[in-house]
């Protein structure tokens, strides 16, 4: 398959019971997220030929930081192809250590109705502390171009903080491996990676999320036609989104 997918968690509050999630007892707490966007940009691709995305999701939350729940989204990846929606199930837990450092351990998998062969799924760890994110997805059933099962490797450092004007900024670098060279330049050679980057500005006003997100890749127009089957799939852009969490 020409196309990379993944796990949206990351506007997800994991902590258990958060403030922002709906009590249900003692013990536990549902959070739905809802979110409109201007493009559905994942590690840097987008998921939607730049075409607008509406994605909502739902989390159960228990005290002891374990989690489950799904998550859906509007997809277009062109080429005949007959799926427009991406729907994630997840679970996992979530361990604060304190106040500034957590770790949280999860699954995903990944479905897209009417065009099944390109289920997948990952596992990850990711490790925040004062602000800082180091994260780990794994896979070992993503499909290459002849329909065969192949490991991938994401990982990517981040970093958020607090700026003046109740701005939240919100960092990261990621490189996505995948074990095949599946990326042809124009001179005919091929590699198995590719690195991208996004720097996202945010603000809460009227109960919503503001957010802007500038996303970008090192892949060439010809790496992504090559793979994906587009070349402004992987290009410089900006993000506009609205999400609100309850």
């Amino acid at each position: 398959m020409k196309h990379s997918h993944l796990c949206v968690l990351g506007g997800l509050l994991l902590a258990p019971l958060s403030s922002q999630a709906l009590p249900i007892n003692d013990d536990f707490a549902v959070q739905i997220d809802l979110t409109l966007a201007s493009d559905y940009r994942t590690r840097g691709i987008s998921q939607t030929l730049g075409d607008p995305a509406a994605q909502a999701g739902a989390t159960l939350l228990h005290s002891s930081g374990l989690y489950a729940g799904a998550w859906t989204s509007n997809v277009d990846f062109g080429l005949g192809l007959k799926t427009r929606q991406e729907v994630d199930y997840y679970a996992g837990w979530y361990w604060q250590a304190s106040d500034e450092i957590g770790l949280d351990l999860g699954y995903v998998k990944y479905s897209y109705p009417r065009e099944s062969q390109f289920n997948q799924s990952e596992v990850y760890a990711i490790l925040s502390a004062y602000g800082f994110k180091a994260a780990a997805y794994y896979s070992n059933d993503v499909p290459n171009f002849f329909g065969d099962d192949q490991d991938t490797l994401y990982s990517y450092l981040g970093y958020e903080t607090q700026l003046p004007f109740e701005l939240g900024l919100e960092l990261r670098y990621g490189r996505m491996d995948f074990k095949d060279p599946l990326f042809v330049s124009g001179s005919g050679d091929g590699t198995s990676s590719y690195h991208e980057w996004e720097a996202t500005l945010a603000r809460e006003l009227v109960g919503i999320t503001w957010g802007l997100s500038f996303v970008d890749t090192d892949l060439s127009q010809q790496d992504c036609y090559s793979y994906y089957g587009f070349q402004d799939t992987c290009s410089a852009t900006w993000v506009a989104s609205a999400s609100k969490s309850f």
